[in-house]
């Protein structure tokens, strides 16, 4: 998967959820397993899109 800092493209809206810090804690520890170090935001993308590739096959 390609790294793709910085803001999202423009064709995109901004979801704002809580999480139990327990929650935060385990996606930070996911980021650090990765090589480019996303930020929260983005290692919630990769992982959201990761479980609707599961989800929804093609």
């Amino acid at each position: 998967m390609i790294s793709k800092k910085g803001r999202p493209p423009v064709d995109t809206a901004a979801v704002m959820v809580r999480m139990p810090v327990e929650m935060i804690a385990a996606i930070d520890k996911l980021r650090r397993e990765e090589e480019d170090l996303p930020t929260r935001p983005e290692m919630i993308r990769r992982l959201v899109e990761k479980q609707l590739e599961k989800s929804n096959p093609t």
